[in-house]
């Protein structure tokens, strides 16, 4: 939860504020005469350009042999042409693959190309008029690396108050050092609440130099959408100051915009649809280098808590009663991430064609993951704002999330964790990885009351098994808990700094890096944050320590996909790709399954009724 201005807004008012926003978007900030100019505000007033230099950068993703790309512009004039062209370089010559016209709100420029072959590397440049050129690279699908490595950020504050103004190039080196596959960035992207077009154009001129040669995933969060948290609950409008109740401050269009610049050039919606004030969605899935990323709405569809449950704190949202039953929040009626995207994860995760690994991508992670927020005595029993509530919205994503082994990658919450979820028991689903913040302007810690319980041997007290303040079993293994008594560094102080997740189609393991900011992550003598780094295996993200195991199975055929089917009503297990040609299932004790195993798809049932304890066998894949 991020600090909230508490001078109620309107309906009104909030909407003439976002016209007011989109209004300046196209406009660069002059300074009032007598007026001295706040340095914030300086940060995002908009250049005025040559007109060779319009186009600022460009985000791309390729799935299914698609090209999606979106280029960003400076505002046009009014005598400008509103075309801009894309060409890639084939045999030293560039060659026209599409054209696209400019939409206006927000000046961006989205296009499409069908067949592509993704087995090529292309240099590509988005011209517009006479002059202007801007160029990058289409990758190669990386099918042929054993490791595939994906970049991670969050909370682009631009405050110098919290070191947002130090240069990002620290970051920029590094990505280049790791040559990154993939740059996720989880949210946050933007902190202005009213002017996004201004701070996204800013963003592309700190980030567009990596932006621009590499598949690169953006999920705008609630900073970008222009509110202090999110609880979206389709599209509705929020007329409460912090929003607790749900919905949009921003108008429908301004919301839209925000997500047509950083959302456009992802694959297809899987449910392409309009929700309240025309607001779309977009939430999808990017199959890259063997690796099926979904990509997830974690806060389009949650349930405001305003109304919905009783006010225990200032504050709606945050609960200060250490005596409160945390049941008596998870009411009938409150929704995390919705049925539909529930289905689609459902899918997802028995579809493993191409696929040899599934990761999980997100704003925030599906705990409470801190226990002090805003500074050192702000302890809080349990926050609203986090995926922890609702429980049983929480409990039915990390179900659909360890039927595909999926690894959790996420941040906003401005402190990097590392935890491995449970449900019914500790450690039963999957694990996640929530980033620093690029600059953190709202300090929190992870600091349980109690030392948790089966604790790796010499590991801090806060790690181990926990509850949330919603009752949510979690084990910790890491957390970047800032200084107490901030000085020096901003950027050190703070807890400030980045995430790398390196994953092995080979060996089929997941190492997880965090990076303090300003280290060249390739010196030996680079230290990252305490218990980081963390390597697990793909497996360990759905492994209960009550399972028992199903006698191995040997197959005629390389890493086929093998599905557990419960016998007694038809329900998946799990489904994976399997690492060559044994595998020993694991399952729960005193149920029977029966097991199904095709080379990419699962479809034919080798095995009726096993159980823990049957013998072990050899299986045919036809």
């Amino acid at each position: 939860m991020k600090p909230q201005n508490y001078n109620h807004l309107g309906l009104y008012k909030s909407l003439a504020l976002g016209c007011l926003a989109m209004l300046f978007a196209a406009t660069p900030l002059l300074a009032q005469p007598g007026t001295k100019k706040k340095p914030r505000r300086s940060l995002l007033a908009i250049p005025e350009v040559e007109r060779s230099e319009v186009i600022c950068f460009a985000l791309y993703t390729v799935h299914d042999n698609t090209l999606k790309l979106t280029a960003q512009l400076y505002p046009l004039e009014s005598g400008d042409d509103r075309t801009v062209r894309l060409e890639i370089e084939k045999d030293g010559k560039w060659v026209e693959v599409a054209k696209t016209k400019v939409i206006e709100t927000g000046w961006t420029a989205p296009f499409r190309v069908e067949n592509w072959d993704d087995t090529q590397q292309r240099k590509y440049r988005v011209l517009h008029g006479p002059k202007a050129s801007y160029e990058g690279i289409i990758r190669k699908n990386p099918v042929d690396k054993d490791e595939i490595v994906v970049a991670g950020f969050t909370g682009n504050s631009i405050q110098p108050a919290h070191g947002g103004d130090i240069s990002r190039q620290d970051l920029i080196d590094n990505v280049n050092r790791i040559d990154a596959d993939v740059l996720f960035f989880s949210g946050d992207q933007v902190y202005d609440h009213n002017r996004h077009y201004a701070a996204w154009l800013k963003f592309g001129r700190d980030f567009g130099e990596i932006i621009k040669d590499r598949p690169t995933l953006c999920l705008p969060d609630d900073h970008d959408v222009g509110q202090p948290n999110l609880w979206g609950e389709n599209g509705k409008i929020s007329t409460l100051s912090g929003n607790a109740d749900g919905g949009y401050r921003q108008p429908g269009v301004y919301v839209q915009e925000v997500e047509r610049a950083q959302t456009s050039h992802l694959p297809d919606p899987v449910h392409p649809r309009k929700i309240g004030q025309g607001i779309g969605v977009y939430y999808t899935n990017l199959n890259w280098g063997g690796i099926d990323f979904a990509i997830l709405e974690d806060r389009k569809f949650k349930s405001g808590p305003a109304g919905r449950v009783p006010k225990q704190g200032p504050r709606p949202d945050h609960i200060r009663n250490p005596e409160y039953d945390p049941a008596s929040v998870d009411v009938d009626g409150a929704v995390l991430l919705g049925q539909q995207q529930l289905d689609f994860l459902d899918a997802w995760a028995a579809d493993w064609h191409q696929a040899k690994m599934k990761v999980a991508l997100s704003q925030t992670i599906f705990c409470g993951g801190a226990h002090i927020h805003g500074a050192a005595n702000g302890r809080l029993h349990a926050d609203m704002d986090s995926n922890g509530w609702p429980q049983t919205g929480r409990n039915k994503a990390l179900k659909s999330l360890r039927k595909a082994f999926a690894f959790h990658y996420a941040g906003d919450q401005h402190l990097a964790t590392l935890f491995h979820h449970g449900v019914d028991e500790y450690r039963d689903a999957v694990w996640s990885f929530c980033v620093p913040s690029i600059a953190n302007l709202y300090l929190r810690w992870w600091e349980p009351l109690e030392p948790g319980a089966n604790r790796e041997p010499g590991s801090p007290e806060y790690t181990g098994d926990q509850l949330d303040g919603f009752g949510n079993k979690v084990t910790n293994y890491a957390a970047a808990n800032p200084e107490k008594m901030p000085a020096g560094n901003l950027l050190n102080t703070r807890a400030a700094g980045f995430g790398i997740v390196r994953l092995n189609t080979k060996t089929r393991e997941i190492t997880m890096e965090c990076w303090p900011r300003n280290v060249d992550v390739t010196d030996p003598s680079a230290e990252q944050y305490p218990g980081w780094p963390r390597t697990i295996s793909q497996f360990d993200n759905y492994n209960p320590p009550s399972w028992g195991q199903i006698g191995e199975l040997t197959f005629d055929v390389d890493s086929p996909v093998v599905q557990l089917v419960d016998s007694a009503n038809g329900e998946i297990l799990y489904t994976v790709r399997v690492n060559g040609k044994r595998f020993v299932p694991g399952a729960p004790k005193g149920k029977t399954f029966h097991v199904k195993v095709g080379k990419d798809s699962p479809d034919t049932i080798v095995i009726k009724d096993a159980q823990v304890g049957s013998p072990a066998q050899s299986v045919k894949v036809k």
